[in-house]
């Protein structure tokens, strides 16, 4: 009895293990070549240049979306971002979209003086949080950024090259789960490349 006990034990720890490893694992959601994984919103561009995934208004200068096929609850993604001309963009979580009406919660990307790293429910309560004013010299316009938003249940963590620049704990959040999604805002003139998408399950 005893070794049979033993041996479910053990079958239940590596199991454990096992399925802890692969959902702590490291996901690359941009693979460098096309769009696969993601699904697009709108009519706004969305293509991939020497590598680079590159959000462009179009014609229409609408609001327009990058979804993931996937959705996430816990997690930490991080991410680089370039703004060329005007970078009003952002990075959704726990959102889902009809057409192009979002609906979810936002990591701000904007120029500065405009709250990046900032939280805003979109079809919700609006902004929930904004960084400190002097955490806006975080932001190197023009130039790579790295962001980090970390998601634990209730608890939201932005991170921009290095600096923390908000931490929310927001029950709503923690309610519900969503796809991640980047963003176009409306209004023409926007250009932001991005590179080295990763997230990590938590």
């Amino acid at each position: 009895m005893k070794t049979k006990l033993s041996f479910l034990t053990i079958t239940f720890l590596l199991i454990s293990t096992l399925s802890f490893a692969q959902k702590s694992k490291k996901q690359k959601l941009f693979n460098g070549k096309d769009l696969t994984g993601w699904v697009v919103y709108g009519t706004e561009k969305w293509y991939v240049e020497d590598g680079i995934l590159v959000c462009e208004s179009g014609p229409d200068k609408q609001y327009g979306y990058l979804g993931t096929e996937k959705k996430f609850k816990n997690f930490e993604l991080t991410l680089d971002f370039k703004q060329e001309a005007n970078g009003n963009s952002g990075v959704f979580f726990h959102s889902s979209i009809a057409g192009t009406t979002i609906t979810g919660w936002q990591a701000e990307v904007a120029p500065p003086g405009h709250n990046t790293g900032g939280i805003y429910e979109s079809h919700g309560r609006g902004w929930i949080i904004k960084p400190e004013p002097e955490k806006d010299k975080a932001l190197k316009m023009g130039e790579w950024n790295t962001m980090t938003v970390r998601v634990v249940d209730n608890v939201v963590t932005t991170i921009l090259n290095g600096t923390e620049m908000i931490k929310l704990d927001d029950p709503k959040i923690g309610e519900r789960d969503g796809i991640l999604a980047l963003q176009i805002h409306s209004g023409g003139g926007i250009k932001v490349r991005w590179k080295n998408i990763v997230v990590r399950e938590l």
